[in-house]
C-alpha cells in the first residue's frame, strides 16, 4: 500500500471516533468582520446553480436550487447518502487535523497557531465542500448546516486581508508573496470562493459570504485591469472564469464579466518561456497558454484546466454571444467526446506525457484515439468537468447530446471516484487493473484501493458537490416549458420563465429500468412544452401522452406542445438492451475487444466474480451466448448485474516479453458483470472493462 495513504488512514482513525460529536467552528479570538462593499449593485434573486435566467444566449435555463427533489430510486439513494454520510464525513475530515483545511483559515485569521498544510489549492477544496453543503441545505433546510456555514464564513472573513486578498498559503507564510508564481493556484482558490459564495447567497439570501467574494473580486479586478507583465500568464487554472461570471450575474457588476473575458483573451498572448512566475510548474499546452482559445482545435494539456476553461468560456458566451467563442467550443467539445473520451465518459488519458505540440503535460489529454486502459488516468475531477462543460453547452445549444454526456459521466466515471459507503475515494479511474502491474509506491495519486483521505483532495469534494446538485441538473426551463434532462424518481415544483407554476412527479427505477412515468400535478391553462430527452442509446423508445403515441427519435429531444392539465400522464419506455460496443479502429488498445453497456451504465468484470486465482486477462466474453440483466438486491448495495457466459483461457507459463503460442484451451464459465462505478468495493481486485470476444 502507498505509504502516504497508510499514514492518512492511521491519522484518520481518531477523526472517525469523534465524527458523531463534531460540532461547529471554535474561535479563540475575534477580529473585525468583513464589511459589505459600498458600491455593490442591486443583487439578482434567481436561484439556479448556473444563474443564466437573464443570459441572452441560452436556450435552456436553470431551475432554482430546491425546485427538484429526488424521491425514490437510484439518485434519491445517492442524494440521501450525500446528505447523511458524504457531506458530514467530509466536513469532519476537512475541519479536523487530517484534512486541516479549516485549520488553515483559522491560522490565517490569527485564531490558531500552526503552519499551512495541504497543497496550494486546498482552500478551493474547502469551498467546494461548503458549496455541497449549501445544495443539501437548499433541499432539506436543516438549520444546523446554516449555523455551521455562518461560523466558518466568519473565520474566512477574518482571514481575508484588508485589500481583499484571500489564499491561506501566502497569508500564513510571509515568504510567499501574493501573485508572484502561478504554481500557488491562487486563481483556482478564487474561482471556487466566488462560486461557493454565489450559491450560498442564492440558497440563503444572506450576503455574509458574498461580501467576502465581492471584496475579493474587486481585488482581482484591480490587479488584472490593466494587467501587468508580472501577472499576464496567471490565467491558467480557470475556475475563476466561472466564478467571475456568476459574480456578474449575482451582483450585476459588469466589471466581473469583463475580467472573465480578459482571462480568456490572455491565452496565447505571451511567449511560452520559463520566467519567475512559472518557476516550478509546467508551461505551454499543459496550462492552456500556447494557442488562443478562439484558434484552438484540439483539447490539450491538463484535462481539468482545459475543461474548466471551456466551461468558463461557455458561461462568457452565454452573456456575450460571440460567434468565434462558440465556434471554438463546438470544435473542442467534438474533439473531447469523439476522439479523446473513454466509453465511461472519462477524460485525461495519461498521468504524464506530451501534447501534440510536444509540451510536457500531466494529468491530461494526449493524442486522439490514444486510449490506454491499464494506465488510464481519468482523474475524477476531469470526468466531472466533462459533465460541467456539457451542462453549460446543453444550456447554450439546447441539444440533447450534451445531456447524454452528463448522464454518461454521472452513472459511470464520476461515481467510480467514491465508494459505495460514501467515505473512500479514487483520484484516477482506470478501465483495467492487473495485480502487480503498477508500483503504487512510486505514484502520488494512483491507489490500489480507494482511500478515506487523499493528500491532493480536489476530487472528493468536486464529486460530492456534483451528487448534491444533481437535482438541479435534472430539468431546465425552455422558452415556454420544461426540458427533462435526467431520469429518476423525483418531484418538480418550479415556475416557468413566464412566472406560471409547474408541478409534476417522475416515477422510475432508472437506470435499472427504462420505464418513466411523468404525471402533471399543476400547470397553467395555456399551451406549453414538455421536452423529453431520448438518449442516443435508447433505440426503440416509445412515448405516450394519456395513451396517445408521440414520436421519439434517439439522440434528440421529443418536444410535446399541448394544453396540459392536472392528471395528464406521460409514459416513456426506453428499451435497455444489453449492447456490446467496440472502439474506433484507431484505438489500438481495444482492437478485437468489446465493452458491455446497458442503458447509461457501463459494465465490467471484477475478480471477486471469477473462480479464485483467475487472471482478469484470461477472461473472454462469448459473443454468441445470450446475456441477461438481473437486479441483485444484495449485491453491492443493490445493482442490476449482467449474467453472461465467459471463456476462461488456461493460463500460459513464463514471463518472457514474447513467447510462442499454440491453440489456447478455454473453459466455459457462467459469470456476471457489474456496473463499472461499483468496482473495488469488495477488497482489492482486478478489473476489466474491455474484454476480448470470441465468436463461434
Amino acid at each position: 500500500m502507498n505509504k502516504h495513504v497508510m499514514k492518512n488512514w492511521l491519522a484518520l482513525g481518531s477523526v472517525l471516533v469523534g465524527l458523531a460529536a463534531c460540532g461547529g467552528a471554535e474561535q479563540t479570538s475575534k477580529k473585525e468582520k468583513t464589511q459589505p462593499v459600498a458600491h455593490r449593485h442591486s443583487l439578482d434573486t434567481n436561484k439556479g446553480i448556473i444563474d443564466n435566467t437573464n443570459s441572452p444566449n441560452v436556450q435552456l435555463k436553470s431551475i432554482d436550487i430546491g425546485d427538484c427533489r429526488w424521491t425514490q430510486g437510484f439518485w434519491a439513494d445517492k442524494f440521501k447518502q450525500a446528505e447523511e454520510v458524504m457531506v458530514p464525513y467530509m466536513g469532519t475530515v476537512l475541519k479536523g487535523d487530517v484534512g486541516h483545511a479549516y485549520n488553515n483559515f483559522k491560522i490565517a485569521a490569527g485564531l490558531q497557531e500552526g503552519q499551512h498544510k495541504g497543497f496550494w489549492w486546498h482552500d478551493g477544496d474547502f469551498y467546494k465542500w461548503m458549496e455541497a453543503s449549501m445544495y443539501i441545505y437548499g433541499v432539506n433546510q436543516d438549520e444546523k448546516i446554516l449555523q455551521e456555514m455562518d461560523e466558518i464564513i466568519e473565520v474566512i472573513g477574518q482571514a481575508q486581508q484588508p485589500d481583499g486578498y484571500l489564499s491561506t498559503p501566502a497569508i500564513i507564510n510571509d515568504k510567499i508573496k501574493p501573485f508572484t508564481n502561478r504554481k500557488y493556484h491562487e486563481l483556482y482558490n478564487s474561482g471556487h470562493l466566488m462560486t461557493s459564495a454565489c450559491i450560498h447567497y442564492r440558497v440563503t439570501g444572506q450576503t455574509n459570504f458574498l461580501d467576502i467574494a465581492v471584496k475579493h473580486a474587486d481585488y482581482l479586478y484591480d490587479l488584472f485591469s490593466p494587467k501587468t507583465d508580472s501577472v499576464k500568464r496567471f490565467g491558467f487554472n480557470q475556475t475563476q472564469i466561472m466564478g467571475l461570471v456568476e459574480m456578474y450575474r449575482t451582483t450585476q457588476d459588469k466589471r466581473y464579466l469583463e475580467l472573465a473575458e480578459q482571462f480568456i483573451n490572455m491565452r496565447g498572448q505571451s511567449k511560452v518561456i520559463e520566467d519567475p512566475t512559472t518557476k516550478g510548474y509546467p508551461i505551454g499546452d499543459m496550462v492552456q497558454e500556447r494557442v488562443p482559445l478562439r484558434e484552438e482545435n484540439e483539447a490539450v494539456g491538463h484535462a481539468v484546466l482545459a475543461l474548466y476553461y471551456y466551461a468558463g468560456a461557455a458561461d462568457v458566451y452565454a452573456e456575450t454571444g460571440e460567434q468565434a467563442l462558440i465556434d471554438a467550443l463546438d470544435r473542442l467539445w467534438d474533439n473531447v467526446v469523439n476522439q479523446k473520451m473513454y466509453v465511461t465518459g472519462a477524460v485525461g488519458q495519461t498521468h504524464y506525457g506530451a501534447s501534440t505540440r510536444r509540451d510536457k503535460i500531466e494529468e491530461g489529454f494526449i493524442d486522439a484515439y490514444m486510449m490506454p486502459n491499464l494506465t488510464a488516468y481519468n482523474e475524477t475531477c476531469a470526468n466531472i468537468c466533462n459533465s460541467m462543460f456539457s451542462h453549460r453547452m446543453l444550456g447554450v445549444k439546447g441539444e440533447s447530446k450534451y445531456a447524454d454526456i452528463m448522464e454518461l459521466v454521472l452513472h459511470n466515471s464520476a461515481l467510480s471516484g467514491i465508494s459505495l459507503a460514501g467515505t473512500e475515494y479514487y483520484y484516477g479511474n482506470p478501465l483495467r487493473k492487473i495485480d502487480g502491474a503498477l508500483d503504487y509506491e512510486k505514484m502520488n495519486t494512483e491507489l490500489p484501493q480507494r482511500a478515506p483521505y487523499l493528500d491532493c483532495f480536489c476530487c472528493p469534494p468536486n464529486l460530492v458537490r456534483t451528487i448534491a446538485k444533481s437535482p438541479g441538473w435534472a430539468y431546465s426551463k425552455s422558452a415556454n416549458g420544461i426540458s427533462v434532462n435526467l431520469y429518476g424518481g423525483n418531484e418538480l415544483n418550479t415556475t416557468l420563465l413566464d412566472g406560471s407554476v409547474l408541478k409534476l412527479t417522475q416515477t422510475s427505477d432508472y437506470p435499472w429500468d427504462g420505464a418513466v412515468k411523468i404525471e402533471i400535478k399543476e400547470c397553467k391553462a395555456e399551451p406549453f412544452d414538455i421536452i423529453l430527452r431520448v438518449p442516443n442509446w435508447a433505440k426503440g423508445t416509445s412515448i405516450k401522452v394519456n395513451g396517445q403515441s408521440v414520436e421519439a427519435v434517439p439522440g434528440q429531444f421529443a418536444k410535446i406542445t399541448r394544453t396540459w392539465q392536472s392528471g395528464d400522464v406521460i409514459e416513456m419506455d426506453m428499451p435497455m438492451e444489453i449492447t456490446m460496443l467496440e472502439g474506433h479502429p484507431r484505438i489500438e488498445e481495444v482492437r478485437n475487444q468489446v465493452a458491455i453497456k446497458r442503458g447509461p451504465v457501463v459494465y465490467c468484470v471484477e475478480t471477486p466474480d471469477l473462480p479464485k486465482g483467475t487472471s482478469i486477462l484470461d477472461v473472454y466474453v462469448s459473443g454468441d451466448s445470450p446475456m441477461k440483466a438481473e437486479y441483485e438486491e444484495d449485491l453491492l448495495g443493490g445493482v442490476t448485474a449482467i449474467k453472461a457466459e465467459f471463456m476462461l483461457r488456461q493460463p500460459q507459463s513464463g514471463d518472457d516479453m514474447y513467447r510462442a503460442v499454440s491453440k489456447p484451451v478455454f473453459e466455459k464459465y457462467q459469470g456476471q458483470l457489474i456496473p463499472y462505478f461499483a468496482w473495488s468495493n469488495r477488497g482489492e481486485a482486478e478489473l476489466n472493462v474491455f474484454l476480448p470476444v470470441i465468436w463461434e
